[in-house]
């Protein structure tokens, strides 16, 4: 049966139009055909995000044709042989068909191939062995990858241990994968094939490792992914044990966000969350969320006197975070709805007083200066911040004469 992917308006649009027939003018109408992503979630009615195309052209053949119809081309991996199109400032990357000649589990020595069922048979999983050509028209070569994508089945190209021992970041897309697209049970050979080859995550760079989970963590529903990572010891090989399903369980219903749901798999301590997240190499901005998230949850019956002082002296985003792992910790819901909206209702004031009211009131500049000022703050914010009576406050404050 020939299946056609309908109603894509990506399909022809003249930005992917142009790459198209560039292409196929230098190898003909069957040289080129969308891959992967693209194909899989056109299928489902899923977005998309980016334009992938395989062809059988070289790198050096793409890149003369991508000139020749006068579009730009970039070798963003040229030695791999992905080259990237810019047509009408929309990026399109276009790789030529391989196949691997050798894989140590994280790299992959690869040789140029112009057969499609050869290229399939590298890819990972079924659904993203899939491709359309410029009409639409879909091969595909596993003979499942359709059927696989229409009914949320998340499965190995193949032998899946063959498949993971050429790349252990494989073990992690299966759960990722299984998050944003899987229906019903998961596959049980991947499920076996993973719990097995768990001790492979060791050998990826934590960059790998931090951005797969992060993208396994934004998934509308990352739980049952989740579950089956921590039964194959997988998860403890990611975060180094300690974590905790039911709070992460929690927080998933109540967040979307990604660090927030990371943060509840992480312990309570800002010691060893900001040792979990550097040892998965997040970037600081991350890593300092992450520690000051876990720096105790905010009792959720603050006054908004006391809430705001917090606010004060740690920011809205560390605050919120904690408010957010007090309520997925089993907190009163409707307490922390309203510290939510008090964050983000209230605008941090700024110190009223500084060296300049100071030296008005005859204290010259010196060590005195940032003691009294001091001072001043922690009492202004225990009062809640008011906004008159700065100079009574600040005579009360000096030394005497």
């Amino acid at each position: 049966m020939i299946h056609r992917l309908e109603g894509q308006g990506w399909l022809t649009v003249p930005a992917t139009r142009a790459v198209m027939a560039a292409l196929a003018a230098a190898g003909g109408p069957d040289c080129a055909r969308f891959v992967g992503g693209c194909v899989r979630n056109a299928l489902i009615g899923a977005p998309i995000d980016d334009i992938d195309i395989a062809t059988t052209l070289t790198p050096d053949a793409v890149v003369e044709a991508l000139k020749a119809a006068g579009l730009r081309s970039v070798p963003t991996g040229i030695d791999h042989g992905t080259v990237t199109a810019i047509s009408e400032r929309q990026p399109f990357e276009i790789t030529t068909l391989r196949r691997d000649v050798s894989t140590d589990g994280r790299r992959a020595t690869v040789a140029f191939t112009t057969d499609w069922t050869e290229d399939a048979g590298r890819r990972d999983f079924r659904l993203n062995a899939l491709y359309a050509d410029a009409d639409g028209v879909i091969l595909d070569p596993t003979g499942q990858g359709f059927d696989d994508a229409m009914a949320g089945r998340i499965v190995f190209v193949g032998e899946p241990e063959g498949r993971i021992r050429e790349d252990y970041l494989r073990i992690l897309r299966f759960y990722r994968f299984y998050a944003w697209y899987g229906c019903g049970a998961p596959d049980a050979a991947a499920v076996a094939a993973c719990a097995a080859l768990a001790e492979g995550v060791a050998h990826l760079s934590a960059e790998r490792v931090s951005k797969e989970l992060l993208k396994l963590l934004a998934a509308p529903d990352p739980r049952p992914a989740v579950r089956l990572m921590a039964e194959a010891s997988v998860l403890e090989r990611v975060l180094g044990g300690g974590f905790d399903l039911a709070l992460f369980e929690t927080m998933t219903e109540i967040s979307e966000d990604p660090a927030l749901r990371l943060s509840a798999l992480l312990p309570a301590d800002p010691v060893r969350a900001g040792e979990a997240a550097r040892a998965l190499r997040l970037s600081n901005a991350q890593r300092e969320r992450l520690a000051e998230a876990a720096g105790g949850g905010a009792r959720l019956t603050l006054t908004d006197a006391q809430a705001r002082a917090l606010l004060y002296r740690d920011g809205r985003q560390a605050f919120e975070d904690r408010v957010m792992r007090a309520w997925a910790a089993g907190g009163d819901a409707m307490g922390a709805q309203r510290l939510l909206t008090l964050a983000q209702d209230w605008t941090r004031p700024s110190l009223p007083v500084g060296g300049r009211e100071l030296a008005r009131l005859g204290l010259k500049p010196g060590p005195e200066t940032g003691r009294v000022l001091k001072a001043f703050e922690e009492g202004w914010v225990a009062d809640d911040f008011p906004d008159h009576g700065h100079d009574e406050r600040l005579r009360a404050l000096l030394p005497p004469r």
